[in-house]
């Protein structure tokens, strides 16, 4: 595997690789690297010829009470550990690389409506700091197909409608949550709990699979999502939402709407859990 951190050999290495005729495929990532992030490289490596996993703790889409200082950098082991997987070029660039003239005077992507709600509205310009590091991705790498996880469900939504919208010529595969044994979605910010809030933290996902029980049997979905919350706040969560939106495009759902997903975020001592299940309602 070839690790890059400059803009220049990055794309002279792909321009080689693209007059070969070599179908390319990103797994972008912020690092700390987990089986989650394992498995977008796994599923470009199902799809393409050349992978290309890039590694940026992205300054620009941390507010600034977040954790930008403290996220876990750890480029050694996950350097390793795409080796093991497969991966072809690690893209690990410095942020003055990416942002020369500083976050501040730096062009943004805003992505309307999408990005509004659930985590935007608790996260303000957390997503402008994506769809912008991505476009700045897909502009570098130009890859033919890029992995994200279903698990960042918004963040999801707003790539694609991004995709859309600005006619990137990249296919955008959902790769499915990768859970621990005990069902709690795997992400970077589960090494903030203790060891006692982490034998709780998967009652965020098993409070989910109650609510996706009432909301199929038939419950109203207001009812469902208030006692969703009540139980969450039991569990010694502090929700910030419990909501059903359409799959498709994170829209309210409607007496016709058939296929929703029902979205969650709650603190649980230092670290903000996100979790995501589908929803079938019922006729």
């Amino acid at each position: 595997m070839q690790t890059i951190h400059d803009i220049a050999t990055l794309r002279r290495t792909l321009g080689e690789a693209r007059r070969a005729g070599q179908r390319i495929g990103l797994a972008p990532t912020m690092g700390n690297l987990h089986r989650g992030h394992l498995a977008l490289v796994a599923e470009a490596r199902r799809r393409a010829d050349l992978v290309v996993a890039s590694i940026f703790v992205n300054p620009l889409q941390f507010g600034p009470d977040e954790d930008f200082a403290s996220y876990p950098r750890t480029l050694d082991a996950d350097r390793a550990a795409l080796e093991d997987a497969g991966c072809d070029i690690l893209f690990a660039p410095a942020a003055e690389a990416i942002y020369p003239r500083g976050t501040g005077a730096s062009s943004t992507v805003h992505v309307p409506d999408v990005s509004e709600g659930l985590c935007g509205a608790r996260r303000p310009g957390h997503f402008d700091g994506v769809s912008t590091v991505v476009s700045m991705l897909f502009n570098l790498v130009q890859p033919d197909l890029a992995c994200f996880g279903e698990k960042d469900y918004q963040q999801l939504a707003v790539i694609r409608r991004m995709v859309a919208d600005l006619h990137f010529p990249v296919e955008i595969v959902g790769v499915p949550i990768v859970r621990a044994e005990d069902g709690l979605a795997l992400s970077s910010r589960n090494g903030y709990l203790s060891a006692e809030q982490r034998a709780r933290a998967p009652r965020l996902q098993a409070v989910l699979a109650a609510t996706r029980e009432a909301l199929a049997g038939g419950e109203a979905p207001d009812a469902a999502l208030r006692e969703g919350l009540v139980r969450l706040t039991e569990a010694g969560f502090k929700p910030d939402y419990l909501e059903l939106r359409r799959a498709d495009d994170l829209g309210p759902v409607t007496d016709v709407t058939r296929e929703a997903v029902l979205l969650a975020a709650a603190h649980l001592g230092p670290a903000r859990l996100i979790d995501n299940l589908p929803v079938t309602l019922p006729r």
